[in-house]
């Protein structure tokens, strides 16, 4: 559908790309990854032909459709929210409008060509599916005709976000589409795009996101752009595999160059060993020569500073209640949260998780009860708004270091690196950094002198995934009392040990991890599902027809329990038995991993091409039992 050939683009001198190539086909899911500054966002304006490249080819199949998502900001006019998203031409919107089928009708009488434009493009179905998206992404109904340039930045991109999976393009580009949903609008999204008709081009620093939509992983590195096979976890691999293989080349290249250059040194002086030492020096000349390869960082490990010890009881919330004028938060909350929890606060959005964050961080007021802190505990909140507390005179090193722990200065730059400052970026002026920039300096700035009560409001936003496993380890060290929000799963599952499920006003706890807090969610739903069965209204009769009695009721709904046991048992069969090839297979997957770092597989005859035979034999079926696998999943939880 798309494919870009020997695409070379420099700036300022720096090269991006140097005969890079590319080619997306129709329903591929493809990850872009790569460092900060490796041309991610230049290749989506190259493909997008915002800029051009110095040279190379770009052939797009005629006809085909490209919709793209900024990262921060698109543009907005006066139109209503449902407008917004249904907006696939300004022809079908105005028709639209006089047809009345967007609201009050209004522009003008309807026209014969309205009728026609509106039909031909769907007309009220376009309309509905436009409202089931805008309420998968959690806009509520009452949103659909306020007028859009009234929202936040963030639920304006979710409105544009909306309006491209209505336009259903060819290729769906996405920057980090995940940035401003919450969990639940995440999870539908993510559902949704696993059975988008096109193909998606994503950036994303959401792993798992990531993991569970993409099938193949473009690595944009060294000026090349590298296509991978599977998720991200596979491209992991693949790339360390890759990685050693080329370091190991590059090793022993420069070995054998040395050891040619020792004879040369030594005879080139020599009348009767000038002639071989002349011969050893060209033998070097007409080596193709290995560049050294760039190896991924690995991991910065950091001892974080700790806070003061509080006591067993954090805090207390009794009777609270909190209004926002007529909108009535929580009538009765009670909660009391000990020392050492980690808490994700999950649900729906609008929910009140962002307010119950905020009382108990101690930064809004409430209507009635009363919220007690335990002894020596000291709360610290970390939202957006944080990062405007920072001094825009000073350099970033400066912010750092303006803290009441006593840290040296190569520390603080060690952790600024972590957080994508590196080299002269510690320099900058705070107030010429961008607002993600600002709001990772804010975060680095909080982890070098953590309070004991720690209160998080979407902090993996902004990060890239090695930054969020910066800030995962430092959590994990992390010795006081944690209570968060995200919808970065992996985040979750690696920090929480305690689920809160908000909604309505009231709160339900499970005490224990994330997946845990799936499996009863998921066994709740079951069971509702089946008490609506069962106590529904018994079937209306017909005139002489007979109700359907209790015993026939019970017996079908008894082989209805039976079938669906059946194909649960089943799809868990296929779940099982997959595991267990892809755990026996990535465990030999790391196996030849190890052996192609080692240099003396290598100087085995073979035995390299063999090793690297064999593991892309291993990742082809890896990528096929992952396929049945995430089929067979999806199929259990549709029968969950």
């Amino acid at each position: 559908m798309l494919s870009l050939k020997n695409i070379t683009k420099a700036y300022a001198g720096r090269t991006l790309f140097a005969d890079a190539s590319l080619q997306i086909n129709r329903r591929d899911r493809i990850g872009v990854v790569g460092r900060n500054g490796a041309g991610k966002s230049t290749l989506f304006s190259i493909i997008l032909k915002n800029i051009s490249p110095d040279s190379g080819e770009i052939a797009m199949e005629r006809g085909a459709k490209i919709g793209y998502l900024p990262q921060e900001s698109a543009p907005i006019g006066e139109e209503t929210v449902v407008e917004l998203a249904c907006s696939i031409s300004p022809d079908f919107i105005v028709a639209a409008r006089r047809l009345g089928a967007l609201g009050q009708a209004h522009d003008g009488e309807p026209s014969d060509a309205d009728y026609e434009i509106f039909e031909s493009a769907g007309g009220s179905r376009l309309i509905a599916k436009a409202r089931q998206i805008l309420n998968g992404l959690s806009f509520k109904d009452s949103d659909f005709d306020r007028p859009a340039r009234e929202l936040s930045g963030g639920w304006i991109m979710r409105a544009h976000l909306a309006r491209l999976l209505v336009l259903e393009p060819d290729l769906l580009m996405l920057d980090e589409p995940t940035n401003h949903l919450d969990l639940h609008s995440l999870i539908w999204l993510q559902n949704y795009l696993q059975n988008y008709p096109g193909a998606i081009l994503l950036i994303s620093h959401d792993r798992e996101f990531l993991n569970l939509l993409i099938r193949f992983v473009v690595e944009l590195e060294g000026g090349q752009a590298t296509r991978y096979t599977g998720n991200y976890e596979s491209y992991l691999v693949q790339r360390a595999a890759s990685e050693a293989q080329r370091l190991a080349a590059y090793e022993n290249q420069q070995k054998e160059i040395e050891r040619l250059m020792k004879f040369v040194d030594r005879f080139r002086s020599k009348n009767t060993k000038a002639t071989q030492a002349q011969s050893k020096l060209k033998q070097i000349e007409r080596m193709e020569k290995i560049e050294a390869p760039f190896i991924s960082s690995k991991k910065i490990r950091f001892s974080f500073p700790q806070p003061s010890r509080s006591g067993q009881r954090v805090i207390a919330l009794k009777e609270l209640a909190k209004s926002y004028g007529n909108l009535q938060v929580y009538k009765t909350l009670n909660l009391e949260i000990e020392r050492h929890k980690r808490i994700v606060l999950v649900g729906p959005n609008g929910a009140g998780k962002s307010t119950l964050l905020k009382i108990l961080a101690g930064v809004i007021s409430f209507d009635a009860g009363e919220r007690e802190l335990g002894h020596n505990v000291q709360p610290g909140y970390f939202a957006q708004h944080r990062a405007e507390t920072l001094q825009l005179s000073r350099t970033v090193l400066e912010e750092m270091l303006d803290t009441r722990a006593s840290v040296t200065e190569q520390v603080a730059r060690t952790l600024l690196g972590s957080f994508l400052f590196s080299d002269d970026d510690v320099f900058k002026k705070v107030g010429v950094l961008s607002g993600g920039e600002k709001s990772r300096l804010a975060l680095a700035k909080l982890l070098l002198n953590p309070p004991n009560f720690l209160l998080l409001d979407e902090p993996t936003t902004h990060l890239d995934m090695g930054s969020i496993d910066m800030l995962i380890e430092a959590l994990v060290q992390f010795e006081g009392t944690l209570v968060f929000i995200s919808h970065d799963v992996h985040f979750i599952r690696k920090m929480a040990s305690h689920v809160i499920h908000v909604e309505l006003g009231k709160l339900r706890h499970y005490p224990g991890p994330y997946n845990y807090y799936l499996e009863k969610t998921g066994q709740q739903s079951s069971r509702a599902t089946e008490t609506s069965l069962g106590n529904g209204s018994p079937l209306k009769s017909t005139a002489g027809a007979k109700r359907v009695d209790a015993k026939t009721r019970k017996r079908r709904e008894a082989e209805a329990r039976q079938a669906l046991s059946k194909k649960r048992k089943s799809q868990q069969a296929v779940i099982e038995k997959s595991e267990v090839r892809i755990s026996s297979l990535e465990k030999r997957q790391a196996v030849i991993a190890e052996l192609l770092e080692q240099s003396e597989t290598y100087s085995a005859g073979g035995q390299a091409q063999q090793l690297n035979r064999e593991l892309m034999e291993i990742n082809n079926e890896l990528d096929q039992l992952n396929d049945r696998w995430s089929v067979a999943v999806d199929a259990l939880n549709a029968i969950t």
